[in-house]
């Protein structure tokens, strides 16, 4: 689904990411791990258009990207649910959810909301709501039924459990186990290292934006140093 090679980004003289080569298989979770600053909110930035590359390559289903801006990306099918979720806390869910709909066509609003809402019931009952007048949890929601609106192949989300209730986390994954069978691929952040190896098939830890290791979730939990080292458990 995605091919990235020897992807490097920086703000300034700042290297954030060097030479990141990850490949993401369809209708799969895969789980970027690594501590604060170890630059996974930069390389989901850079794959969405909004950090430019310094070097490398992207692919998106075949097709170079690597040149291509923010918007032409989420027409192509990539969408991001960034970290600090950065709703319009002065407009309500619904209209958060329009805007997010306003690269699809009119007509297909009606639809593709009532999906969002099928996977967020909660949110059903808020629409009228500014967005900022919402739960934690809700607004997380929201912001990955904001990404939905753009009907994406590749769902990117950063630090979808960060501040959340436990209630709240289990809604949200239970929604990406049903995405990714629907055959949506996911690239999720996640600080909670145990919760994103039930659910990711496979796994990148980075560390001072360069890749530690890579490969299956099931491998992962089975590499002892890799468990004590990064994935903090013993």
């Amino acid at each position: 689904m995605l091919q990235i090679e020897n992807l490097s980004c920086a703000y300034g003289l700042f290297q954030a990411v060097s030479g990141l080569s990850l490949h993401l298989r369809p209708a799969t979770i895969t789980g970027l791990i690594g501590a604060n600053g170890a630059g996974k909110s930069s390389t989901l930035m850079c794959l969405a258009g909004h950090v430019a590359m310094t070097e490398g390559t992207l692919r998106f289903k075949g097709q170079d990207i690597s040149r291509l801006g923010a918007r032409e990306r989420v027409k192509l099918g990539i969408a991001i649910s960034p970290e600090g979720r950065r709703l319009f806390k002065d407009l309500s869910v619904e209209d958060n959810l329009r805007v997010g709909g306003l690269v699809q066509p009119t007509s297909a609003y009606a639809q593709d909301r009532d999906k969002v809402l099928s996977l967020f019931p909660r949110l059903a009952e808020r629409m009228t709501s500014l967005a900022g007048n919402l739960s934690g949890g809700e607004q997380q929601m929201l912001a990955i039924g904001r990404a939905l609106m753009t009907r994406p192949q590749l769902l990117m989300i950063d630090e979808i459990s960060l501040g959340l209730m436990p209630k709240a986390i289990e809604l949200c994954y239970r929604a990406l186990e049903l995405l990714r069978q629907e055959g949506l691929t996911i690239l999720l952040v996640e600080q909670n290292t145990d919760r994103v190896l039930r659910v990711a098939d496979d796994l990148c830890v980075l560390e001072s934006g360069r890749t530690v290791w890579q490969g299956t979730a099931a491998d992962a939990r089975q590499d002892p140093t890799l468990t004590a080292a990064y994935l903090g458990m013993h």
